[in-house]
């Protein structure tokens, strides 16, 4: 039967191979299969804009999406801890001296120095506003790696999933800052490697960006990056990771193939000293 699934399937073949289908096909149907060119048409557009120079650059343009993405904010700005909007030094002695017995005291995070005071007050911190502040400072890197919450993973993966996405240099048409961006790669690697684990934004940007990237643009960052992604499915790590980079790997030069050798070679490191962490103690002979 006329099945929407099956007009969808035959409207494919007429597209490519119009002599197949000979019945007529609706003009209005739901769409079943998305245009795999998207991605590769969007770079080579961006590209194309970019090479213009006088050409105004109002869109951009990010993995194959056609919405404009706002870049007012910039990453390196939410690096420093800010002041707490309800937690400042008086509030937070005023609180203190008028209830005493409140179970539900936070410290204020900027007022955190050292090591002894994380651990004095590990239950009583309120994060910052900017989740970007956390990448550089080794004491909430700690707090991270002692309580497991998942509100601060959340918080941190989602803002930087959006940051990644905004100033990704070889995905959005206006931006052209190498510089900053790889500033920027830099400090959630080292936080991964302090962590010792992978940001699963990380891991996502990296499966959506790696086809459109040239294999030049922040490539040392992009292959440390590559090295701490969590360990997955053969098949997802063969399709998302392994292709893209084969492509680049069978016509760049030696010093680009050593590079991706090395690359994997920590990755498979990094994934037994997880799986070394995280094994059974009844199999651990």
């Amino acid at each position: 039967g006329m099945k929407s699934y099956l007009q969808a399937l035959l409207s494919l073949y007429k597209i490519f191979c119009p002599e197949l289908v000979t019945i007529t096909l609706p003009g209005k149907m739901k769409t079943y299969f998305k245009n795999s060119e998207g991605p590769w048409k969007a770079a080579i557009n961006a590209v194309r804009q970019r090479n213009q120079g006088s050409s105004p650059l109002s869109q951009a343009v990010f993995l194959g999406t056609s919405q404009p993405l706002s870049r007012k904010r910039k990453w390196n700005s939410q690096l420093v801890i800010p002041a707490s909007s309800t937690n400042n030094l008086e509030e937070y002695r005023e609180k203190k001296c008028v209830d005493l017995y409140s179970i539900s005291e936070t410290f204020p995070v900027e007022q955190l120095r050292t090591f002894s005071q994380l651990l004095q007050n590990i239950h009583h911190l309120e994060f910052p506003s900017q989740m970007g502040s956390v990448l550089t400072n080794p004491l909430l890197l700690h707090y991270m790696n002692c309580v497991r919450d998942e509100n601060i993973y959340l918080r941190l993966y989602y803002w930087m999933g959006q940051m990644l996405q905004e100033e990704c240099t070889w995905c959005v048409v206006d931006n052209t800052d190498e510089k900053e961006f790889k500033s920027f790669l830099e400090n959630v690697y080292k936080a991964e490697c302090f962590l010792q684990e992978g940001f699963s934004a990380c891991e996502e940007f990296l499966y959506k960006s790696l086809p459109l990237w040239d294999g030049s643009c922040c490539r040392s960052e992009i292959l440390r990056l590559v090295s701490w992604i969590p360990l997955s499915s053969f098949s997802e790590f063969k399709s998302y990771l392994y292709a893209p980079l084969a492509q680049l790997f069978f016509t760049s030069s030696i010093y680009f193939k050593c590079s991706v050798l090395e690359s994997l070679k920590e990755l498979l490191q990094n994934w037994l000293n997880c799986n070394m962490i995280h094994m059974d103690p009844e199999f651990h002979s």
